[in-house]
């Protein structure tokens, strides 16, 4: 099995027969977005391949030197449960050796399915990810912080690269009512869905 970042005809497979079913339409980024944000050089799409066959997908987004976000992790429909995500985190790490990768994953406590949270958190960590001492919210929703590094690193220095990547994709506005890094404890605030399309924003950054 290799993982490699896909020509456009690849990209466009990938994201039609995994990432559509996969992903509610409010969290999916649409197609031209993310091949626009790699033409710029600020998002990696690798794909896992064994031979000709697609196996699952691990897209970054870029941010500061050294820094990227975990934005999908997918495995194919029919081969999940068997380890395939695992590798690909795996084969991540080795790719992109010189930077650490930031992962969101809900907060169990707040999370609408708190089994499925824990079982999450549980993935990443038996995955070699490091947990960082900060929680984050965005757009109305708490997440635990970890990131895939070679070593720990200091807490704040993840969250400082953390805050500023969003900061380079979403205006002063949405920063300010949607994104808490690191967040306050207690419950999440209330996003009101009208005002801004922030879903929208955020997945079209």
């Amino acid at each position: 099995m290799i993982l490699r970042l896909p020509n456009d005809s690849e990209l466009r497979f990938a994201y039609e027969r995994d990432f559509i079913p996969a992903f509610p339409p409010t969290e999916l980024k649409p197609l031209r977005s993310i091949t626009s944000l790699q033409k710029r050089g600020l998002y990696e799409p690798w794909c896992l391949y064994d031979g000709e066959e697609l196996l699952g997908e691990a897209f970054i987004w870029l941010g500061r030197p050294g820094w990227a976000l975990l934005d999908y992790l997918c495995v194919r429909g029919d081969k999940r449960g068997g380890g395939l995500g695992k590798r690909l985190l795996q084969l991540l790490k080795e790719k992109e050796l010189g930077r650490a990768i930031i992962i969101e994953s809900e907060l169990p406590e707040w999370a609408e399915d708190p089994g499925l949270a824990v079982r999450r958190l549980g993935f990443y960590e038996r995955c070699g990810a490091y947990r960082a001492a900060y929680d984050s919210e965005l757009f109305g929703v708490p997440y635990a912080t970890l990131y895939l590094a070679p070593a720990p690193v200091p807490s704040d220095s993840v969250c400082a690269a953390h805050h500023d990547l969003y900061a380079s994709a979403l205006n002063e506005t949405l920063m300010r009512r949607y994104v808490r890094i690191p967040r306050a404890p207690g419950p999440p605030e209330k996003v009101e869905w009208g005002h801004g399309g922030a879903i929208a924003e955020r997945k079209n950054r």
